[in-house]
């Protein structure tokens, strides 16, 4: 059964309760250098506490504080050990982006040999990104697209200095985006490992780039040379 007793109030029409809880309540008093001061000007104690207090300046940019392990900065297209791409095209880190900041156009990977006109393969499987794009002016390093990611292609480096005059130099594009070829890599478009299919990328039986890998993309490069110098010299034998 609920309590009805009245509540002792005052004259005031408050309770008494709140009022013996206002009077417990301590009144602020003045530090040190407050009381030393007149009241006109004792607000500014905190002001001339800290004057004398050593200043602590970090010389950016000559000298950079160090970021933290998982820190959100510009972001990075991965690729597998032997060079292909991880990326396969799928759009999901667009459209978990809440701030519209990314433009994924997927292509399929052709395997038909490159005399006859085929693009070759950028990636294990049946699609890549043929078109990747990040406006870092609209951008909130979220997070989210990494999360997103299937195949961890998309992750985010602990660079951050992307200031710019150049609203267009903001808007990076798959070459800027892409990580560097490291070692025991080969450029794509070049064919996946021998025997190995899209799954076993993923499961790490990918070490480095193989012997045939290396002869496939060696005999590309030559015919690519081939066809300029075949070209240069058919214009130059043109008469003007």
């Amino acid at each position: 059964m609920a309590d009805t007793t009245p509540v002792p109030r005052s004259d005031a029409g408050k309770d008494l309760s709140q009022e013996r809880a206002a009077a417990a309540t301590p009144t602020p008093q003045a530090g040190p250098v407050g009381e030393s001061f007149p009241k006109s000007i004792a607000g500014f104690g905190v002001t001339f506490e800290t004057i004398f207090r050593k200043i602590y300046t970090e010389e950016y940019p000559e000298v950079k504080r160090p970021t933290a392990e998982r820190y959100h900065g510009r972001h990075q297209l991965n690729r597998h050990p032997d060079g292909l791409e991880k990326c396969v095209g799928c759009e999901l880190c667009a459209w978990a982006c809440p701030a519209d900041a990314i433009l994924v156009e997927g292509a399929d990977n052709d395997d038909t040999p490159v005399e006859e006109g085929g693009t070759g393969r950028f990636s294990p499987g049946e699609r890549y990104g043929r078109v990747y794009q990040i406006n870092y002016l609209r951008c909130i390093f979220c997070g989210l697209c990494i999360e997103a990611c299937p195949t961890r292609a998309l992750t985010m480096t602990n660079f951050y200095e992307l200031a710019d005059n150049n609203r267009a130099a903001l808007i990076f594009t798959k070459d800027q985006l892409l990580a560097p070829l490291q070692e025991g890599m080969l450029a794509p478009p070049h064919p996946m490992v021998e025997g190995l299919e899209e799954r076993d990328y993923y499961q790490g039986k990918v070490d480095a780039a193989t012997s045939d890998q290396r002869e496939w993309v060696a005999e590309r490069d030559a015919a690519a040379a081939a066809a300029e110098a075949a070209d240069a010299s058919a214009e130059g034998g043109k008469p003007e």
